[in-house]
């Protein structure tokens, strides 16, 4: 089954980071956060990746291009032989790459559109390249296939950015709530769709996935909600950048289901 990752977008809100490279190069822990990404899948047993590529695209290219030299020992025969041999094994052996560049100033409708010509299965799945989470991937396919519509999306309940007071009728602090869960459900990506959902979408530029598409597919009984109630995190700003790599630091990084 096909993963197809979003890595096409500006990452304008974190340009500490994203001024000379791409937001999935974006490391946390060392590691580019796309990995982390691509790890979780793996984990589950999704090895088969499809990534839409736009700004800076040709770094993401470059990066797999050279993942092994970069990943493995090797040993180089110069010319007339011009052959490299690679020593050893890395985690990521068996993963299949592929890049497609959906255009640059796309939105994400349109990129998934770009790339339907790679997804040969009935049914594939899309997140996006910035966002962490232990969501259980086959559990999420399980339920995806049980209730036999065209599409599910993953969502959580948010956390307040800001502390919740509890006042009483003369403005008294009765109560405090740091960062406390909100009411309602989000989209943090996690998709599985059935091919039909190609249909959905066009190859505008001005296709946003999560509106009018979603919406119909809303309206028509054919989008589902998978509940998580685990971890998610999307990186955003650097803020969200610094709050991600000090989980990796201190070893607390939910997201980490692999060994």
């Amino acid at each position: 089954m096909k993963v197809v990752i979003l890595c096409g977008g500006q990452g304008t809100r974190l340009r500490e980071e994203t001024e000379f490279r791409p937001k999935p190069l974006v490391e946390i822990g060392g590691r580019p956060i796309l990995l982390h990404i691509m790890k979780l899948f793996a984990h589950h047993g999704f090895t088969e990746f499809v990534l839409c590529l736009g700004y800076r695209g040709n770094m993401i290219k470059e990066h797999f291009l050279n993942y092994e030299a970069m990943n493995s020992d090797f040993t180089v025969a110069l010319a007339p032989r011009r052959q490299i041999v690679y020593h050893g094994s890395h985690a990521e052996e068996g993963f299949a790459v592929t890049l497609a560049e959906t255009g640059l100033d796309s939105m994400t409708g349109q990129r998934v559109k770009a790339i339907e010509k790679y997804v040969d299965g009935d049914t594939f799945m899309v997140t996006y390249g910035d966002g962490l989470s232990d969501v259980n991937l086959k559990s999420l396919l399980e339920f995806h296939r049980q209730h036999g519509r065209l599409a599910t999306v993953t969502t959580v309940k948010p956390l307040s950015r800001f502390g919740v007071l509890e006042l009483d009728s003369s403005g008294a602090v009765a109560g405090f709530h740091e960062k406390p869960q909100l009411e309602g459900w989000v989209n943090v990506g996690f998709f599985v769709f059935e091919r039909s959902v190609f249909d959905y979408l066009d190859n505008d530029t001005s296709c946003v996935l999560e509106r009018e598409p979603l919406e119909r597919l809303a309206q028509e009984g054919q989008l589902m909600a998978y509940r998580h109630p685990g971890f998610f995190y999307a990186m955003d700003t650097y803020r969200e950048y610094k709050v991600l790599n000090e989980l990796w630091e201190s070893g607390k990084a939910p997201w980490k289901v692999w060994r």
